[in-house]
């Protein structure tokens, strides 16, 4: 006689909520006997030794909406141990195209908050800060600060698409020589292979880029470092593809200027995300042994 015995999914899912923290605290060699283990297929590809490199390390992500919210996902799901998520912004109707943090259940929430409560749930091990801040001259000592334990950042993703707090970020994270990425314009954009990364002085067909690199120049500031962009043109566009100002949506917070709103496809937005993630994760395990 055979006997079947069904348990409950619910039960099934609170024992592995239970067990989980348990596997991730334990030493390398333990947590690899476990099956399911959350960072086995990661570790494959890191060695044990690229892995804790990960777990040790501290990002910034400025701008958590289609850019970052998607690089915010690939360092979650890599095990960073630490993050600091900025964004002053609410989720509205238009972002839910293209970022993640954004359903009709979520409208009118806190970008910020959503982000930390996406990385607890896939990482809960993860010491994550979410701020609720503009990123300006009177905020960037709270961007740029060293974590709870004293931890200077290995990286910061700017994923900002604001031009002021764009260039201020910018001169500071010049300033203080964190190594950083710079997301340039993701929207607009069709073509996903000609997504790369590059030093902002050599970007073309980029309007965002171009204004960057002319108001750095007149603060005196290096343009010699990398950024996310696409060099596809963007002339060639329907006449709708880029409202104006008066034609676009109130901004949240009261101040910077009012901003154009440019079409985007979800695509596009999220392999910028990607790439930008993608780079911060190889530059971590650079000196990692396998």
């Amino acid at each position: 006689m055979i006997v079947v015995i069904t348990i409950p999914f619910v039960t099934v899912c609170s024992f592995a909520r239970e067990l989980a923290p348990i596997v991730l605290r334990a030493p390398a060699p333990f947590y690899l006997l476990l099956p399911m283990s959350q960072f086995q297929r990661l570790e494959q590809m890191t060695g044990e030794s690229g892995l804790l490199r990960l777990h040790g390390a501290f990002v910034v992500v400025v701008g958590l909406g289609a850019v970052g919210s998607y690089a915010v996902e690939a360092l979650a799901r890599s095990g960073v141990g630490q993050l600091r998520l900025i964004d002053y912004d609410v989720v509205r109707p238009s972002n839910i195209n293209r970022q993640l943090y954004a359903l009709w259940e979520t409208v009118g929430r806190k970008k910020c908050e959503l982000a930390v409560e996406r990385v607890a749930a896939i990482n809960p091990q993860c010491k994550v800060e979410g701020l609720d801040l503009f990123v300006h001259t009177d905020t960037m000592s709270k961007v740029v600060a060293p974590s709870f334990g004293g931890q200077q950042p290995d990286f910061v993703i700017d994923a900002i698409d604001s031009l002021n707090p764009k260039l201020e970020l910018l001169t500071a994270l010049l300033a203080s020589e964190l190594p950083f990425l710079s997301s340039m314009g993701a929207a607009l954009r069709t073509d996903p292979t000609q997504v790369r990364i590059g030093p902002l002085r050599e970007v073309t067909h980029c309007p965002l880029a171009a204004i960057v690199r002319k108001y750095l120049r007149r603060r005196n500031v290096s343009i010699d470092f990398d950024c996310v962009y696409s060099p596809e043109p963007v002339r060639h566009l329907r006449r709708d593809a880029v409202l104006p100002p008066g034609l676009s949506e109130e901004n949240y917070y009261p101040r910077g200027r009012k901003r154009a709103s440019l079409g985007s496809l979800p695509t596009l937005t999220g392999i910028f995300g990607l790439t930008a993630a993608n780079h911060v994760l190889l530059k971590i395990l650079e000196h990692a042994v396998r």
